[in-house]
């Protein structure tokens, strides 16, 4: 139950990081997703391209090959599992850090709650249990 409650949401996280990190790419000003350039000062960023970058890849890209790992119980599902959840607790963390804490609309909430909960389960003894491959063998 844990490890498919885990693929949800890292399939989620990774649909949603393809989705944010590409509509930020493609248009760096953040129109299209209502975010304004503003959002970014006391950031290093004058634009959202490289957040975007960041986003599609290490919390868009990255999940999506992880769930795909979970589900044929890969040797690296566990660590990838481990690393899309720190990384995604540490991009709100610096996130608000530089930016600010937004509560409209709630995001860095959803997400870094997200996180925490992926951290959680990823730590519970029967996900490990039935991602360690040695024992499938």
């Amino acid at each position: 139950m844990s490890l498919y409650l885990i693929m949800a949401l890292i399939l989620f996280q990774g649909v949603s990081g393809l989705f944010g990190g590409a509509a930020l790419v493609a248009d760096p000003s953040g129109e299209f997703l209502s975010m304004p350039v503003s959002m970014l000062e006391g950031s290093p960023f004058d634009n959202f391209l490289i957040p975007g970058f960041i986003l599609f890849t290490v919390l868009g890209i990255l999940p999506v090959v992880v769930f795909f790992g979970l589900g044929k119980r890969a040797i690296w599902a566990w660590p990838g599992a481990f690393v899309v959840s720190t990384a995604l607790i540490a991009w709100i963390g610096v996130e608000i850090m530089m930016v600010g804490y937004h509560s409209d609309p709630p995001l860095q909430l959803i997400y870094g709650l997200i996180g925490l909960v992926l951290l959680g389960l990823v730590m519970l003894p029967s996900v490990r249990r039935a991602l360690d491959v040695t024992q499938h063998s």
